[in-house]
């Protein structure tokens, strides 16, 4: 009984022609279904489920849900039931009224942010097939990003009134949700203060981190690249498309991946994230960084604050 991995990230847009493009020309995600309410569903093409991003026309940029998937369907009601002890309401889905998926249930982090939680999604398949594959399909586009990696989450964070739900929500999934802590940053005069975390579920880094910031919001969606060739490969399609980067090529201190961010249309910020970083199970140690070397930890190259990389968000 468990979770498995992030399902999908379902991302407001402001203009849906120009985010199709981002994120099917420029990264090369391939389209799988659209609903009667105009939402875009799309997937990578090594992902295996119906879609991992939902594109849906708002008047504001950001992140409406995100989603993990879980390993069988009575995992719905042990998980309902945890969130419920832990105080709070849990809201009930019938099959089909999330996308392509069996029933599911959502519930508010202590973030404010909004997650469900299914077993069953459409299966669609790799674009490469499970039958005597190729490495990759023909016709790929863009950067060919393989699948939605991650998702980097903000959480109203305000030291002088003792309010921390990053703090609050990485408690939230690790004793209520079974996620494992990987790496924190911890700021005050004693480093008593969580001011971020990376937390995963399968064997890689992280499948979900949290910053801290002065409202609830989406710092960045990221999706997995190959290695560093693949990374500067897609900056290159970026500068082709004339994307709005935000950080070149760099490499990070904390889960050591390779990557590369930038805005798509609507300003909500991405990352193409290469490697593995490293191997992530239950019983490694907790990696911490002190908030002095915050900028180390981020961009491990330089080390140098860029104070919009943390203050500009969706």
């Amino acid at each position: 009984m468990s979770i498995m991995r992030l399902g999908h990230v379902r991302l407001r847009v402001m203009d849906m022609e120009k985010a199709l493009h981002h994120y099917t020309e420029v990264l090369g995600m391939l389209e799988s279904g659209r609903d009667p309410q105009g939402r875009v569903y799309l997937r990578g093409w090594d992902e295996w489920d119906s879609y991992s991003l939902v594109l849906s026309l708002a008047e504001r940029a950001g992140v409406d849900h995100i989603a993990f998937k879980l390993e069988s369907d009575d995992d719905l009601d042990v998980f309902a039931a945890r969130v419920a002890a832990a105080g709070r309401e849990v809201r009930r889905h019938a099959a089909g009224e999330l996308h392509d998926c069996g029933r599911s249930i959502s519930f508010e982090l202590p973030s404010g942010h909004t997650m469900f939680l299914y077993a069953e999604k459409r299966f669609v398949g790799k674009a490469v097939g499970d039958l005597n594959p190729h490495p990759w399909p023909d016709g790929l586009k863009g950067a060919a990003v393989h699948w939605l990696d991650h998702v980097m989450l903000m959480c109203p964070v305000d030291p002088e009134k003792g309010i921390n739900t990053v703090a609050e929500t990485t408690n939230f999934l690790v004793e209520v949700l079974g996620f494992y802590l990987g790496e924190q940053v911890m700021a005050g005069p004693d480093h008593s203060f969580q001011a971020a975390s990376w937390l995963f579920r399968g064997s890689k880094p992280h499948d979900l981190a949290l910053g801290g910031g002065p409202v609830a919001g989406l710092h960045h969606i990221a999706f997995f690249l190959d290695d560093w060739n693949a990374v500067l490969h897609g900056a290159d399609v970026l500068g082709k498309h004339k994307v709005k980067i935000d950080v070149t090529p760099q490499r990070h201190g904390i889960t050591r991946g390779q990557t590369t961010y930038f805005f798509d249309p609507s300003g909500n910020r991405c990352e193409m994230f290469g490697g593995m970083g490293y191997m992530a199970q239950p019983d490694m140690p907790t990696v911490t960084w002190h908030v002095e070397e915050i900028w180390r930890g981020i961009f491990f190259h330089e080390g140098e604050p860029k104070p919009d990389f943390l203050q500009v968000y969706t």
